[in-house]
């Protein structure tokens, strides 16, 4: 049985984190042994020790924030890991992990190293300098992995342009959801109670969104887009779902534009499937992703969606029938989409009621199917070559 150690930086409530523990709790037993690697402190942390079959190691020293003397320890801490679990491969989730996992599994001589890109760390925000310097360091860390896994067809694209894969080293695998947790129906009568608990009534309508509060989800536009919607749709009230960094910033701006009424922060919860059933819109105003997995979630729950054409989304949806994009930062584009939604009660009924499923390459079936295949080719194109090595002769 080959042991595979998959890494993320830190298990907290996002899309890499739960694909990382999807992954891990439905590989086979018979041939793979899975081991979660991660810093310490997530949200997630109790719900992947809970795993069965999935042993859990925590690295304190491993965290997101880039301090050089503790990554150094954190490399440090992953190499003595990968030494004494000896696995067969190390599956590496986001850039932080991606960047010193990888590098520890190479000084452990792990045979195969791999790297999912859930969207990349170099991002529109930064300076030029810093995304220039961040690409060289994944250039320099692509020397020793073995294959890259992307999750859209985009980031596929921009690697490659970047240099830092050639076509043959990377596969695209979609970042699976359990489809069967959000496709069920409700009744009217459940889907009243559950939108009276959000302090929705009746005749009003429900816009809402699933995000963390950071840059990248820009949850700033969201509140931007909350106001006119608000302003033009009376009927109208928002829901903002998780919870980050930015809240301070987001509590303040509701304060300021008179919206404490009609947008309510829940904060982190695990009931999203149920609530995503109380919704009348999703939308998602992210800068910039690989692949988000709310989407998905969003389309298995059969809700009209509006998001910005980032990363993936437009390969998660089909434009028009599940939902629109919009340019990332144009607000006023998807606050006129999201009203134009709010006033078609057939669509959003013809949506809700519809017999589309979501397609078999977003499920976590496929996903862990794939990657098992991948993890088979790669461990035997390995060992053909190793054991071709133990027959050579020492030349010294």
């Amino acid at each position: 049985m080959d042991i595979v150690c998959h890494v993320i930086t830190k298990l907290e409530l996002g899309g890499a984190q739960e694909v990382a523990m999807r992954v891990v709790s439905n590989l086979d037993r018979r041939r793979f042994r899975p081991v979660l690697i991660a810093g310490d402190g997530g949200l997630l942390t109790g719900e992947a020790a809970a795993l069965e079959g999935v042993e859990v190691r925590l690295i304190p020293s491993l965290i997101r924030e880039i301090r050089p003397l503790q990554d150094l320890r954190a490399l440090w801490d992953l190499v003595a890991t990968f030494r004494r679990l000896r696995p067969k491969i190390v599956h590496t989730h986001s850039s932080k992990a991606g960047i010193l996992g990888r590098l520890a599994a190479w000084l452990a001589g792990v045979p195969c190293i791999l790297h999912t890109i859930h969207g990349y760390g170099v991002t529109p925000a930064q300076p030029f300098w810093l995304q220039r310097g961040l690409i060289a360091l994944e250039w320099v860390v692509g020397r020793v992995t073995t294959h890259w896994i992307a999750v859209s067809q985009a980031d596929r694209r921009q690697g490659i342009e970047w240099g830092l894969f050639t076509a043959s080293k990377v596969s695209v695998v979609r970042p699976g959801i359990d489809p069967a947790a959000f496709a069920g129906r409700i009744d009217v009568t459940e889907r009243d109670r559950l939108r009276a608990m959000l302090g929705v009534g009746p005749d009003q309508l429900l816009v809402g969104t699933v995000s963390c509060l950071k840059p990248q989800k820009a949850p700033e536009d969201f509140i931007r887009v909350a106001a006119l919607v608000c302003q033009r749709v009376p009927a109208a009230k928002c829901v903002l779902v998780g919870d980050g960094a930015m809240r301070p910033q987001i509590e303040a701006m509701l304060e300021a534009e008179g919206l404490r009424e009609r947008v309510t922060l829940l904060g982190w919860r695990r009931d999203v499937a149920s609530l995503l059933k109380a919704f009348d819109v999703f939308v998602l105003t992210s800068r910039w992703e690989g692949l988000p997995c709310a989407i998905l979630e969003a389309r298995a729950s059969r809700i009209p969606i509006v998001a910005t054409r980032v990363g993936g989304a437009a390969e998660a949806i089909v434009e028009g029938i599940q939902g629109t994009l919009c340019p990332a930062g144009d607000v006023r584009a998807m606050a006129g989409r999201v009203c134009q939604i709010l006033g078609d009660e057939r669509l959003r009924a013809d949506l809700r009621n519809g017999p589309q499923e979501l397609p078999e390459e977003f499920t976590i079936q496929e996903t862990v199917k794939q990657y098992q295949s991948l993890y088979t080719y790669l461990l035997h194109a390995r060992r053909p070559a190793e054991d071709m090595m133990k027959l050579q002769p020492n030349r010294l």
